[in-house]
């Protein structure tokens, strides 16, 4: 989470002190808002930290695309999986299988 009084900072002071800013990073994990012209313009964070915010971004995409099929199997508005693919393979051909 970002800390609004000790994350932020101007762009022309990162641009000075990169190195420092850059050991901090890794160190600390945690983003820097840099401000050009007094307001909030970049985000700038360690790589590692970055895919870990991704990670969990698509974690809580699938969860929230699974919620109203969980909602609906809880309301038992749901066909149980046997029923679902006996309707779907009654009219298919089978296979002979050879020995």
């Amino acid at each position: 989470m970002i800390d609004l009084k000790n994350d932020i900072d101007s762009l022309s002071n990162f641009k000075r002190n990169t190195t420092g800013y850059l050991k901090e990073l890794k160190q600390s994990g945690k983003p820097v808002v840099l401000t050009i012209n007094g307001r909030a313009e970049l985000v700038v964070q360690d790589a590692a930290s970055y895919q870990r915010l991704l990670e969990v971004t698509e974690r809580i995409e699938t969860i929230e695309a699974l919620r109203p099929a969980i909602e609906e199997m809880r309301a038992g508005k749901v066909e149980p999986a046997e029923s679902f693919f006996a309707e779907i393979l009654k009219d298919r051909p089978r296979k002979v299988s050879k020995k």
